[in-house]
């Protein structure tokens, strides 16, 4: 189905351009969002008469758009959910939870405008990009952590709670490996034996 474009539509085209989509596509998502209509003789006729209105009002949006993102730059949420002690999430956080946690921040942003390929299923720190305008988006910080006190670990670090205790575990079982195994003393008496001055010819 050839549809025109009422604006523009990553990996699609931009305002005005006449795009063939799958009819499923479009008309379960294109034309009910009122993000395209049907290429008929007509419509071209329509589209290219309001064409300077259209644009100027998608310029005012995305201005506004602009606006929005500078307010939400560094922005950074925290989602406490529950979790195993792998770090998998009892559930997952889906594109609506983020959306509600940043509308609680005071941006009106709605599911839809959450990039969210899938969700997330683990702990840790996620960057999520917020489309405000078809050519405005946003990264924003989704920190998922079992306690606020984890999110603000995980908010220093970068990285979850789990991955730096599994860390953390490695290097002491490689400490207890090294003592039971008599090679700490091994290396003491290396270092001694460098230590020592080397007897020189008289």
């Amino acid at each position: 189905m050839e549809v025109i474009l009422m604006e523009r539509i990553s990996k699609l085209g931009k305002m005005g351009d006449v795009v063939k989509v799958r009819p499923g596509y479009a008309r379960n998502y294109l034309l009910p969002q009122k993000k395209a209509v049907r290429s008929t003789e007509q419509n071209r006729k329509q589209f290219e008469a309001d064409r300077a209105r259209l644009e100027e009002v998608n310029k005012e949006r995305r201005s506004a758009a602009e606006a929005q993102a500078g307010d939400m730059a560094g922005l950074a949420i925290n989602l406490i959910r529950q979790a195993g002690e792998s770090g998998q999430l009892y559930g997952s956080v889906t594109a609506r939870d983020i959306a509600d946690a940043i509308s609680d921040k005071g941006f009106a942003i709605g599911r839809q405008q959450v990039e969210l390929t899938q969700p997330i299923k683990s702990l840790g720190v996620y960057s999520v990009a917020v489309a405000l305008h078809p050519e405005v988006s946003e990264d924003v910080s989704v920190n998922v952590a079992r306690s606020m006190e984890e999110a603000e670990i995980q908010a220093r670090s970068g990285r979850a709670v789990l991955g730096m205790e599994a860390e953390e575990q490695a290097a002491e079982a490689a400490i207890e490996e090294l003592l039971d195994e008599g090679a700490a003393e091994q290396v003491l008496e290396d270092i001694r034996s460098e230590e020592e001055p080397e007897a020189t010819e008289s």
